[in-house]
Formats: structure tokens, C-alpha cells, sequence
């Protein structure tokens, strides 16, 4: 989701598309969270882990 959203942040960026832009900081927090509740050892969305 990081990835992702780092990627929609560069295509944004360069092609002047705001939405884009948006959206892409919007999954890279989500992902950020994501990754530092799941490092600390919290359930995120019922799970521990996903293997």
C-alpha cells in the first residue's frame, strides 16, 4: 500500500493531476499505519499476521 501510494504521488505529481496527488498521500498514511501497528504487535483487523 505504500508503494502504491508513493507511486500515485509521483504520477500526480508529474502529470499535474491533484486527485492523484491526493490519493496517494492518503494510501501512503494508511500504509504507514498500517506497518507501525502491525510492527508493534497490535491486531489489525482481527489478525495478528497474514501468513
Amino acid at each position: 500500500m505504500i508503494i502504491i501510494g508513493i507511486v500515485l504521488l509521483v504520477v500526480g505529481y508529474l502529470l499535474g493531476i491533484p486527485f492523484l496527488w491526493t490519493l496517494g498521500i492518503i494510501l501512503t498514511v494508511i500504509g504507514a499505519l498500517l506497518l507501525v501497528l502491525g510492527s508493534v504487535g497490535h491486531a489489525v483487523g482481527g489478525r495478528r499476521h497474514y501468513w
